[in-house]
């Protein structure tokens, strides 16, 4: 199937609650396109389950929630001051922006106006291949050619690199993402001076906002390159060792998230890093779950990593064997044993130990911990009577 010809038939399109929203925002005049992400990834068959679909539109936001009501389909107002309104009809979302032009920019927020051009929309968005509409039947919409650039792994800026990214310094962090995402690791060299050139100036940009950029970027299959490009020009802190475990982890087929984080992180203070991008405590606990598993392996207890951190266990083995440049043969044995454990929990309980007259506290915990150890030592062979008999009354 042709690219163009996925679009007309992508199911996101052809749903009767997408064909609703369309219909009420005048789609069929062309009044209403899908735009972004869901046209481009649909046109290099990279369709998702239920993808995102942003919407932009001649229509005010005043006109879009008018529409809304006047046809039953829920709305909300979610970005209402840059003329966003998010419309829903059963489990179908779509974001719906109206046409826009910059008015000022500071690299950060944008003052903007709303417009009924749709090639002075193009050219305000960041790269080609993200300027791409498509009309309710599934006609291409594409005034800027980025479909060449889709197809071809290419990610340029719309214009002048510079000038886009002073619009929107976090396009610096984009530019990487998108490269590694769709750009085969490969960067438009105009891109890649104009993002170097901007290193110095992206102290404004929130922790926030850069470090959901890592997270994603840290997700997509292959980054290795593209961080390693990135600390190039000084815009990330990674050596490269670091880059060479990163490379080494995608070739043995990972790239979650936790287990590039922890290969970040390395031997600096976690705090540190949680805070330059403010990562949620939840996404730090994963990356130094996986460390963690990862030196048991390291010591060969994997045993014990399978026992303290069960699956997180495979990610551990997979960063030790990164870090350590593991031959094939002793990953396959490490795998294999790792498989062969057989988890049982631990016979004992606080409970028991109360039971024999340790009081609860500080004690009774060490106790237990204490306990645990010889059991694990024991390759998980003592059972409850044999523990209790060994516990220091």
């Amino acid at each position: 199937m042709k690219p163009e010809e996925r679009l007309a038939a992508a199911e996101w399109l052809l749903r009767p609650e997408t064909q609703a929203i369309f219909a009420a925002l005048d789609g069929d005049k062309g009044r209403t396109r899908a735009v972004g992400g869901v046209v481009r990834d649909t046109l290099l068959a990279r369709e998702r389950d239920n993808p995102d679909i942003d919407l932009a539109t001649v229509l005010t936001p005043d006109e879009v929630i008018a529409r809304a009501k006047a046809n039953g389909i829920a709305h909300y107002p979610t970005g209402i001051d840059h003329g966003t309104v998010t419309l829903k009809l059963g489990e179908t979302l779509a974001e719906v922006t109206t046409l826009r032009r910059d008015v000022e920019t500071d690299g950060r927020h944008a003052v903007v106006a709303f417009g009924t051009d749709w090639a002075e929309d193009a050219a305000r968005r960041d790269f080609t291949l993200n300027a791409l509409y498509c009309e309710a039947d599934g006609t291409l919409f594409d005034p800027l050619g980025g479909i060449n650039d889709a197809l071809n792994g290419r990610v340029r800026f719309i214009g002048d690199a510079a000038t886009r990214i002073a619009e929107d310094s976090l396009r610096v962090y984009r530019f990487f993402r998108f490269s590694a995402s769709h750009g085969g690791e490969k960067f438009d060299p105009d891109g890649l001076a104009a993002c170097a050139a901007a290193v110095g100036q992206l102290g404004h940009l929130s922790a926030e906002r850069v470090g959901s950029e890592i997270m994603r970027m840290l997700a997509l299959p292959d980054i290795a390159l593209t961080l390693g490009a990135m600390a190039a020009i000084g815009l990330i802190e990674i050596d490269a060792d670091r880059v060479k475990t990163l490379k080494a982890y995608e070739t043995l087929g990972g790239f979650t998230a936790a287990t590039r984080l922890a290969v970040l992180i390395g031997d600096r203070p976690a705090e540190v890093v949680q805070q330059q991008w403010r990562l949620s405590n939840e996404v730090m606990r994963a990356a130094q779950t996986v460390a963690a598993a990862a030196e048991m392996v390291e010591q060969d207890r994997l045993d014990e990593a399978a026992y303290r951190f069960g699956e997180v266990a495979v990610e551990g083995l997979a960063l030790a064997a990164a870090q350590g440049g593991w031959k094939p043969d002793r990953l396959a044995e490490a795998a294999r044993s790792l498989a062969a454990v057989q988890l049982v929990p631990f016979p004992i309980s606080g409970n028991d130990l109360a039971g024999l007259g340790i009081k609860p506290g500080p004690a009774l915990g060490q106790e237990l911990a204490r306990l645990e150890r010889i059991w694990i030592d024991s390759g998980f062979a003592l059972d409850r009577e044999a523990l209790l008999a060994q516990a220091k009354v």
